[in-house]
């Protein structure tokens, strides 16, 4: 193993990275495909009963959904931004 890889490895931001990244994914993201899940279900029931999208679970879904980006982004190294509750809930 030459230096450069041995210098990785021992880097504690990448960890720390690393860390965050399997917080983030494994379990912000988990909690936020069952919010969402049970968002597009709320939805589809108060469609059915009502004949009208609700407003206020469309705009919490948008969030919803904008922070599971937000995860996705930082996840997969597209951003170096830690999602909320590190920085700001997306608007």
């Amino acid at each position: 193993m030459d230096k450069k890889n041995q210098q990785a490895l021992l880097d504690i931001s990448t960890w720390k990275r690393i860390a965050y990244t399997l917080f983030f994914f494994v379990f912000a993201y988990s909690i936020a495909k069952i919010v969402v899940s049970a968002l597009i279900i709320g939805q589809i029931l108060f469609k059915l009963v009502t004949g009208n999208i609700n407003q206020q679970l469309l705009s919490f879904s948008k969030l919803t959904s904008d922070y599971m980006y937000d995860i996705l982004l930082y996840s997969t190294f597209n951003s170096n931004k830690k999602p909320f509750p590190f920085t700001d809930m997306p608007n």
